[in-house]
């Protein structure tokens, strides 16, 4: 079977199910594409107002194709260059989305698997997931913003610990260190993340795009900077319409219905 990224619809949530059963789920070029070409059709649609990415059956992703790479060993540095800039297109799509993206984690997230998964906005895994970024196992370094999200997520000593020895962590232990939001029953975390965005979906999207806009600078922004940034975007949300329906909505004790 041929290595896709298959698109669903479940409700106003999107999903996207990385499906390669031959190799474990592992990511390609041509899922790299479809990833990059999906959001863009979601956040063009007013339908979506979120985006679930996940694995076919019984696992997240292997990450690479080791298959794959040992062959572009023997092509020029700069296909595999290319290939690499693929993933990276897909990873700046989903941290620049202006919708969120929560990854359903069962089984392995591994190497570039894991790295996909640090990218969304929000994670959801089975107790019995596994997390490893693989690359030190096989004498190579993080690709798809790994270093990047894990420098931001934890401790220095955690993540190096995590990059350099490249062991396992479980989802129970991501979750008590703040990187994994829920962990669920083995089989239920899509189900669990379908659940977790239609909560989503009920709020304001300009707000829910404004947060993450602000999320995504904070860390490369002055302090005054930031404060100035979420001046213009409070007030630009204060007088968009939605700020009326769910004020007016609070105080009539109402479930407001957002556009």
């Amino acid at each position: 079977m041929p290595a896709e990224l298959k698109s669903t619809s479940r409700g106003r949530t999107m999903v996207l199910a990385i499906s390669n059963p031959e190799h474990r789920n592992a990511l390609g070029p041509e899922m790299y594409a479809a990833g990059v070409e999906a959001l863009s059709v979601a956040e063009s649609s007013p339908e979506v107002r979120t985006v679930v990415i996940t694995g076919e059956g019984s696992l997240f992703s292997a990450g690479g194709n080791l298959q794959r790479l040992q062959a572009n060993r023997e092509q020029p540095p700069e296909f595999q260059a290319q290939s690499i800039e693929g993933l990276h297109a897909w990873i700046e799509a989903i941290r620049t989305f202006p919708k969120p993206v929560i990854a359903a984690v069962e089984g392995a997230a591994a190497g570039a698997g894991f790295s996909l998964a640090l990218a969304c906005d929000l994670i959801v895994a089975a107790d019995n997931a596994v997390f490893v970024m693989a690359y030190s196992n096989i004498a190579l370094s993080p690709d798809g913003g790994a270093t990047w999200s894990l420098s931001r997520a934890l401790p220095r000593q955690l993540a190096s610990e995590l990059l350099l020895t490249g062991e396992r962590l479980s989802s129970q232990r991501l979750h008590e260190l703040g990187v994994v939001n829920r962990v669920t029953a083995p089989g239920a975390a899509l189900e669990e993340s379908l659940a977790l965005a239609e909560r989503l979906n009920e709020r304001a999207p300009n707000a829910l795009a404004s947060i993450k806009e602000l999320l995504n600078d904070a860390a490369g922004a002055t302090l005054s900077r930031h404060l100035a940034d979420e001046r213009d975007h409070f007030v630009r949300n204060l007088h968009h319409a939605n700020a009326g329906i769910g004020i007016a909505a609070f105080l009539a004790k109402q479930t407001p219905r957002y556009e």
